[in-house]
């Protein structure tokens, strides 16, 4: 979800990839849903851990910046800094998975999150600079 708000609030002037603690295979339908109430299509991400990016060519050490959204995304984080010179930032945002009975339960749970990653993000990053 983060990733791909990033990307449409603030284009690819910065490049962005999400990352997990572990990998699936695709993006949770209730996350795809919040974020296409608001334009942003993650259709067609995946979920890919950090030892996923190592193993695809990815250079963890070009990252500057690691946000973490989960306790244990931010100690996975944390140990790469060991190997790695990255900055690692801790936003708690609510876990909506497990959340809710019904439908719409559901939704508004992942909507919360879904809105405490952008009022983050514009904290940390301001104002989104594309439509």
């Amino acid at each position: 979800m983060a990733e791909g708000m990033m990307k449409a609030f603030y284009g690819h002037e910065t490049y962005v990839q999400s990352a997990g603690v572990h990998s699936e295979l695709e993006v949770d339908g209730f996350s795809v849903a919040v974020c296409d109430e608001l334009g942003i299509s993650l259709s067609g991400h995946t979920v890919r851990s950090f030892d996923d990016m190592r193993e695809w060519g990815d250079d963890l050490g070009s990252f500057d910046l690691v946000v973490a959204l989960s306790p244990a995304s931010q100690r996975r984080a944390l140990d790469l800094t060991r190997h790695y010179h990255l900055e690692v930032e801790y936003w708690p945002i609510m876990d909506p998975t497990g959340l809710g009975n019904r439908r719409e339960e559901k939704m508004d749970a992942y909507r919360a999150a879904r809105d405490q990653i952008r009022t983050r993000m514009i904290e940390r990053f301001g104002e989104p600079t594309q439509d």
